[in-house]
């Protein structure tokens, strides 16, 4: 039920498979990079200092994670569309999937961080073309994820001519991770293509995002009971109230505080229906993460 999304930036890999110990020993249950070539605390253009910041590629990391556990759940939350052809991101999910004994889940979103597409050359389109090629994207991963033979694809954007596609996953299909909640093109995407929908919102806003989801899937056909629901939300102890309330910002369904208060918002978020979190900007040192499993996930043996 627990897993938690890495950062790339300012690491080092032995610090990484330090932690990657304490999960694998723990009640951790998935483990998840980020998709990005420059630290992402940005959302504009602009160069920053903090773009020379040693940052290391989300899928490559993946792989050597696979090799090194055995256990956790693997995915990178989530994978730029528009940084990689489709049908390459689903040969390299499949790939990594074998390494690691069928664990990989596949994150996909649309892509928004402008400053490294302009960096690395990349073209960054319109929101509505982002919109539509992931779409395009969710649809042929999910043909060459079940179809027994060659695919064609002809799309607007991508193409497949009699593809082969092998291996497809190791223990079962490869779930595909919709990262954004966006209610007319993301969610739809999701009902029609998808497995895990991941959201980053207090439990109110999740019961209406799940609301909004529950519609397109009967308009598209789809039994919702297929898609698991996870939230990528932050989680920190900090004992000193005062403190927890400034860091929490108002924010009241943030999981920063006493290890009660943090217990009483994970259990809110269950009750709203979450399947797994998929916890964000954790101190990546194996005594932070002892010590939320110890304090805070033994709660919900």
């Amino acid at each position: 039920m627990f897993g938690s999304q890495f950062y790339n930036q300012l690491t080092s890999w032995e610090e990484i498979k330090s932690v990657l110990d304490v999960m694998e020993a723990g009640r951790w249950s998935s483990v998840y990079t980020y998709d990005h070539f420059v630290p992402p605390w940005t959302r504009t253009a602009d160069v920053a200092e903090s773009d020379l910041h040693p940052t290391m590629e989300g899928w490559s990391l993946l792989a050597g994670m696979a090799a090194v556990t055995s256990r956790l759940e693997l995915g990178v939350l989530v994978s730029g569309n528009t940084y990689r052809n489709p049908a390459l991101m689903a040969k390299m999910a499949a790939t990594i999937d074998e390494i690691s004994g069928g664990r990989v889940i596949l994150g996909i979103g649309a892509g928004w961080n402008i400053r490294e597409h302009q960096a690395y050359g990349w073209e960054f389109p319109s929101m509505k073309e982002r919109q539509d090629r992931l779409e395009e994207a969710c649809e042929l991963i999910h043909k060459l994820l079940t179809a027994e033979r060659f695919v064609d694809f002809e799309g607007k954007y991508y193409t497949l001519k009699q593809a082969p596609f092998a291996p497809k996953g190791v223990k079962r299909k490869i779930p595909v991770m919709v990262g954004g909640t966006g209610p007319k093109r993301t969610l739809r995407t999701l009902a029609m293509y998808g497995d895990i929908m991941n959201a980053i919102c207090g439990p109110e806003d999740l019961k209406r995002h799940w609301s909004i989801l529950e519609s397109h899937c009967e308009a598209v056909g789809r039994d919702p009971s297929e898609i698991k629901r996870s939230v990528h939300v932050p989680m920190r102890i900090i004992r000193d109230d005062q403190e927890a309330e400034r860091v929490r910002r108002g924010n009241t369904w943030t999981m920063v505080g006493s290890p009660p208060y943090v217990i009483d918002r994970c259990a809110a978020f269950i009750e709203a229906g979450v399947d797994e979190f998929c916890l964000q900007s954790i101190q990546q040192k194996p005594d932070v993460y002892a010590e939320l499993d110890e304090e805070i996930f033994s709660a919900f043996d």
